[in-house]
């Protein structure tokens, strides 16, 4: 039985994954930062399926000793201080984390064992002001936020480790997914929980940012399959992950507040406070890379998922 070591299992990428990774028949051990208030709801229902380790990005004894004790064939890095907004109010802190604890884990994946093949979760945030439509990946890096500038730093880390250890380290360049388990704070979580509570008259209006921004959305349990395929390659290698169309804020209220039989521009109210420091104005990946040599496609098309997301709301709320 193959054993996989998933950083971040708490979070949306991390309880799809182990669901996936366990259905493929791996022992699925899941790292998670020792916290009085840790939350295990994307988890609960594999409590007891998987083995749970405390283990932090920032403290590379704890990494080594959940290697050690674990043994595990496959790391899946997803742990991260991963909102954007958050990053320019907690900059050092992201850094810490999102680029450093890279290195840190991947430097006691040298020391234990570097037969350990690894996968990172690099971000199409690190293309930023983008200089090329689509991105595919040799499209430069151009960062606007600390996140971004730190995803960079780990993406590279990966890089260079595996050509200067020859690790079997992977980075999945991943364009925006989402799911009814995406955090709240996230714009396209926002959104959908923002209807539910709209159509069920516990809330009237929701405050947004930029409308005009555009992603490439796509669905997380999609996502997830990306990354394990990655690490099934003979060779390592950066893919793109993405779904290949672009979609405004604007467009996903639309489509969010239409399921529900509303009219978005009643209830969407623009706030400045709202907007980035440094705006990321268009994301668009192309994946070709990713469909010849992974074999991999999304399967969920973006109108399905912001449904899936309203209902998912609208039944939590009712």
């Amino acid at each position: 039985m193959p054993r996989a070591l998933i950083t971040g299992i708490t979070g949306q990428d991390g309880s799809y994954l182990a669901e996936l990774l366990l259905a493929q028949g791996y022992e699925v051990v899941g790292a998670h930062r020792r916290s009085s208030t840790v939350t295990f709801e994307r988890i609960a229902h594999l409590m007891d399926k998987i083995t749970l380790v405390s283990a932090d990005l920032l403290d590379e004894s704890s990494l080594l000793r959940a290697l050690r004790d674990h043994r595990p064939s496959e790391v899946y890095n997803l742990a991260a201080q991963s909102f954007v907004m958050t990053s320019w109010a907690q900059p050092v802190l992201t850094g810490e984390v999102t680029a450093l604890g890279v290195i840190r884990l991947l430097d006691a994946i040298l020391t234990v064992d570097p037969t350990i093949r690894f996968y990172q979760a690099s971000s199409s945030e690190m293309f930023g002001k983008v200089v090329e439509s689509p991105q595919t990946e040799r499209t430069p890096f151009y960062p606007r936020s600390p996140y971004g500038v730190a995803k960079v730093y780990g993406h590279w880390a990966t890089v260079n480790y595996r050509e200067s250890y020859q690790l079997h380290a992977s980075s999945g360049i991943l364009f925006n997914h989402e799911s009814p388990r995406r955090g709240l704070e996230f714009v396209t979580r926002k959104v959908t929980n923002a209807v539910a509570r709209i159509k069920l008259g516990l809330a009237d209006h929701v405050k947004l940012g930029n409308l005009d921004s555009q992603r490439d959305w796509g669905y997380a349990p999609d996502f997830v399959r990306a990354m394990w395929l990655m690490l099934q390659q003979d060779e390592p290698g950066d893919f793109v992950v993405a779904t290949g169309e672009t979609h405004s804020v604007r467009e996903f209220c639309q489509v969010a507040f239409g399921h529900a039989g509303l009219d978005w521009e009643r209830y969407v109210r623009v706030d400045e406070a709202h907007f980035r420091p440094a705006e990321v104005d268009l994301l668009i990946g192309d994946a070709t890379r990713a469909h010849t040599v992974l074999g991999w496609k999304p399967e969920v098309s973006f109108e399905d998922l912001v449904c899936m997301m309203v209902d998912a709301d609208l039944a939590a709320l009712s």
